[in-house]
């Protein structure tokens, strides 16, 4: 009898494979940087996250900008996912997708008018209002259109959620969300004021990579007493409760992902309580650890305290180390020997700080040989950039055993297509 492979990705004998393609196959097909996600391992991760919050029915709104490739969102939308997208250019791939808006919820701080008129005429689910200026913005806009809108107001309980302070997204101090007594009134203003908004529900997302399972059944109270008050000053009944994401993963060895059963044995029994529908925004936890980069060493660089081992891959392509001193792990593709020894792996990126890893106790590869930072299915490429005129990675997608290329490598034609020099008339003549 033969054994079911776990998704992902593993070691084949010495080689690191993803679903069972090897590696080194990938890389001779594609080239090197190059992203690879498992369609397995993304579909595991989004039925794991369902299981502790079954009981509710929840609607998980997949977080696009995590991940926001066309064949991943039509493979979350097969599993059943809706969509939490920041912008027009998000709510643009969602349709183009060929997932309906009505399974789309639109967050972010910085919503224009026109995104909010897009947004409408698509028919969007639901808008997560930040400020009580952009109630009053899109309250006048679905009013010129003739539409009404459900909102659901972001409420800011001032928790620290423990994590990277550029991804706390719950305290005072942070421009997400608003504080509860601003709340209040603008949940009353919606009521009394704005009969082009419809208020469904609240929203509360308190920050990323969370691994403290004690921090969200805390904030559950809070925001449980916030619902009855917002209920008793409006007289309405809200319809949905969005509890965010923000689901910690284990990055490294010997960490834990976040426990969501401390969280949901809180939550749903307030939920069947009161009525409402539980809305879960995660995108690291789906797709990051369903995801690796690869990349092949240019150049192995003795220095007097460490090695350099320098990659074709590079902040350009994974920016989350420099960004944030985020911990990747990082593996040899084929095992052979290999000596020992504190490693820096850097890019060829003109910037001291680009590097993917510093000073790590780590194998010394060759020239030439493959290497694979992992857990990087998550804000990996949706950052990458093209300074110092790299062309983008691209993008592979193995799924039902074969290699599926979802984004073409950029080329320097893709880069320099929409720039223009001015007619030589229009400058200073030619010295």
């Amino acid at each position: 009898m033969s054994i079911a492979r776990k998704p992902g990705f593993a070691y084949d004998g010495k080689t690191l494979s993803a679903d069972g393609l090897p590696l080194p196959e990938l890389a001779e097909r594609f080239g090197t940087p190059l992203y690879v996600y498992s369609g397995p391992l993304l579909r595991e991760n989004f039925r794991l996250l369902r299981e502790p919050f079954a009981g509710a029915d929840p609607m998980v709104a997949y977080s696009v900008k995590a991940n926001s490739n066309l064949a991943v969102l039509d493979l979350l939308h097969r599993e059943g996912a809706y969509f939490d997208i920041v912008s027009g250019g998000e709510l643009k791939r969602v349709l183009k997708a060929g997932i309906p808006a009505d399974r789309a919820i639109f967050a972010g701080v910085g919503k224009t008018a026109a995104e909010m008129r897009a947004a409408l005429r698509a028919g969007v689910m639901e808008f997560n209002l930040e400020s009580e200026q952009e109630a009053e913005r899109l309250a006048a806009v679905a009013k010129s259109l003739r539409r009404r809108a459900d909102v659901a107001i972001r409420i800011n309980p001032n928790v620290d959620a423990k994590t990277h302070k550029y991804i706390t997204t719950g305290k005072t101090e942070n421009k997400f969300g608003i504080s509860l007594d601003r709340a209040l009134r603008l949940a009353r203003r919606i009521a009394e004021e704005m009969p082009a908004l419809n208020l469904a529900g609240l929203h509360c997302h308190i920050g990323s990579q969370i691994l403290d399972s004690s921090i969200h059944p805390n904030v559950v109270a809070i925001v449980m007493d916030f619902v009855d008050e917002v209920e008793r000053a409006t007289g309405g009944k809200l319809d949905t409760l969005n509890f965010g994401g923000g689901y910690g993963i284990a990055y490294e060895r010997g960490q834990q992902p976040l426990d969501l059963r401390p969280f949901a044995e809180a939550l749903l029994p307030e939920l069947k309580k009161r009525g409402l529908r539980l809305i879960l925004e995660p995108g690291r936890s789906i797709a990051a650890p369903a995801g690796l980069l690869l990349s092949r060493v240019e150049y192995v660089k003795p220095g007097d305290a460490k090695t350099f081992v320098v990659l074709d891959a590079a902040m350009t392509e994974l920016l989350r180390p420099a960004l944030y001193r985020a911990y990747h792990e990082i593996l040899p593709v084929e095992k052979h020997p290999m000596p020992q020894g504190l490693v820096d792996f850097v890019g060829p990126v003109c910037e001291t700080g680009d590097f993917l890893a510093l000073d790590r106790e780590a194998f010394v590869p060759h020239e030439g040989d493959l290497i694979a930072v992992m857990d990087a299915g998550a804000y990996g490429f949706v950052m990458a950039s093209n300074y110092n005129t790299r062309p983008m990675p691209p993008e592979v997608l193995v799924d039902g055993g074969e290699a599926h290329l979802v984004r073409k490598r950029q080329t320097y034609g893709d880069l320099l297509r929409l720039e223009s020099i001015p007619p030589r008339s229009a400058g200073a003549p030619n010295t």
